[in-house]
């Protein structure tokens, strides 16, 4: 592996504050799948990106605050507080975080465990 696979993890979620898609994007493998548990993955770059657009729109800032991190190999799971604004709300999100990385230090696969419910409260 050519990156430190907790480093990677960390840079990735620190690119988000940046609202830089191309950034983000930068830290899949082509062939990575993201998936937030209560939804459908999605696989694949382009679904990724499409995904991850969505997310962003509207948003003027975001931020994923690791409380926790470990790693093990090429896994990496984190504790996280992911942070939105956007239509006026602010959003304050926990999250379990697991990824996983290939040999050249790419995220090959992403899976966010969250209470969906929770989120949807705060965007009422």
């Amino acid at each position: 592996m050519q990156s430190n696979p907790e480093t990677v993890v960390s840079d990735f979620c620190k690119a988000w504050a940046r609202l830089d898609l191309d950034g983000v994007m930068g830290f899949f493998s082509d062939d990575a799948v993201y998936h937030n548990i209560p939804m459908k993955p999605a696989s694949g770059k382009d679904a990724i990106r499409k995904t991850i657009e969505g997310l962003l729109k509207g948003v003027k800032s975001i931020e994923f605050k690791i409380l926790h991190s470990a790693a093990h190999g090429n896994v990496v799971m984190n504790e996280r507080v992911d942070s939105f604004a956007a239509g006026g709300k602010h959003i304050a999100l926990p999250v379990m975080g697991v990824f996983e990385l290939d040999g050249h230090g790419k995220i090959k696969a992403w899976r966010d465990y969250f209470d969906l419910e929770m989120y949807m409260k705060q965007l009422r």
